[in-house]
């Protein structure tokens, strides 16, 4: 399986992770025209060999009408909001701090970006929909921070063109990788605070704490804002799961660096490679219940799945004074351990739940979608311990099936037999 292996020791901005990406293409310069070749109003992106603390790595610039977006707040002289990060590269201002200044860009909401993205931008569905997703968690973010509706929110620099493109460009990189999981490694959001339109702001900033939450964060020495609002709702976005990098066979390693210098080296790092078998750790969480319903039971399972369990499961038990009643357990990652415990209590009638980690091993699965004179039918694959296997999405065999008024068996010999 593919896996992408993030290193955030020094925080993440949106063009320090679309280096870092870039660096692990055979041809980066075919990706910076594809990106110049998208049409973004003024926008021109490049990519630079950068130094930091002796390694090599890449800056990816992005210029508007020929101007770097940091010269734009220049020529208005608001020096409060230039502090530890008066550039856009590390990382970038993202947040909508600055709305009330005048600036000469225009400001835009969510629909002004989706008008961009989705109707003038010649990208995959999947590529806008990871785009517009990501831009969904920092409106979120700020508008939690603001205390305004996400209808209200207006981006500043998570707005202005650069910004689209650092998105676009990373949502692009991702789907070109082609990725069966992402590791992301705990989150430096360095210290201190920062200078903004409305007062000082402790880092991480409000937006980018909003968004990081249930995401293993750390702080440190470094007095300066590391990880940016855009760069949180990549890694949030993208992230299978947060943690140390997993063993793997590191075939490309990428470095993209950020604009500013530190003690130690300002780089994201990204390790591409190959993991033969996929094994992680879960969390069972378990009740015995013997007042509930079935018809309670059958709600609480089904809530358990909607809120991010990955298996919910009932067995019958003996409990005390002979009482036949329901082990009721839920399996889930460890960013969905407390939400699960919390909707335990409050679906069913417990009053204590167990917990347990523990190691389990899974074939790698991948959904292939085919094209048959039914419709489109999802075939999920899976392999790995040298096995194989495949089987049709029950959903979509059951849609056929009622259309033409024949079995399930009998829908499957069909697209077998095309």
């Amino acid at each position: 399986m593919k896996i992408l292996y993030l290193d955030c020791s020094m925080g993440a901005a949106g063009d320090m992770l679309t280096a870092a990406l870039l660096e692990l293409l055979p041809n980066p310069d075919a990706f910076i025209e594809q990106m110049n070749a998208l049409g973004l109003p003024g926008v021109h992106m490049k990519r630079i060999p950068s130094v930091k603390c002796g390694i090599t790595g890449t800056r990816v610039v992005v210029t508007i009408d020929g101007v770097e977006e940091e010269s734009h707040d220049h020529h208005h002289g608001h020096n409060h909001h230039h502090h530890d990060h008066d550039h856009h590269s590390e990382q970038e201002h993202a947040h909508d701090h600055h709305h009330d200044h005048g600036h000469s860009h225009a400001h835009s909401g969510l629909r002004d970006i989706e008008h961009i993205v989705c109707d003038h931008l010649p990208l995959p569905d999947r590529v806008k929909e990871d785009v517009m997703a990501v831009y969904g968690l920092i409106a979120e973010a700020e508008s939690h921070a603001h205390g305004v509706p996400v209808s209200d929110i207006h981006f500043h620099e998570v707005g202005t063109m650069d910004a689209v493109a650092d998105i676009t460009a990373v949502c692009l990189l991702m789907d070109e990788l082609s990725l069966d999981e992402v590791v992301v490694s705990p989150i430096h959001v360095g210290s201190g605070q920062v200078k903004c339109a409305h007062g000082i702001l402790p880092v991480p900033a409000p937006a980018t704490a909003y968004i990081l939450k249930n995401v293993p964060m750390y702080g440190g020495s470094i007095r300066s804002e590391l990880c940016t609002p855009t760069g949180a709702a990549l890694l949030k976005y993208f992230a299978h799961r947060f943690g140390p990098m997993p063993m793997m066979k590191t075939q490309a390693i990428g470095y993209g660096m950020g604009k500013k210098d530190f003690e130690a080296a300002n780089c994201v790092r990204a390790f591409l490679g190959e993991a033969q078998d996929k094994a992680d750790m879960v969390w069972a969480l378990s009740c015995n219940v013997d007042d509930m319903t079935a018809e309670q039971m059958g709600f609480a399972a089904e809530r358990l799945f909607e809120i991010g369990a990955l298996d919910v499961y009932t067995v019958p038990v003996g409990m005390k004074k002979s009482r036949p009643g329901t082990l009721l357990c839920a399996l889930c990652q460890e960013q969905d351990k407390e939400k699960l415990i919390e909707a335990i209590f409050r679906y069913t009638t417990t009053i204590g739940v167990r917990q347990v980690e523990m190691q389990r091993s899974v074939l790698h699965r991948t959904v292939t979608e085919l094209d048959t004179p039914y419709g489109v039918v999802r075939r999920k694959d899976s392999s790995g311990y040298g096995v194989t296997r495949s089987k049709y999405e029950y959903e979509d065999l059951c849609r056929i099936a009622r259309e033409r008024g024949i079995s399930i068996a009998d829908v499957v010999a069909l697209i077998e037999r095309e």
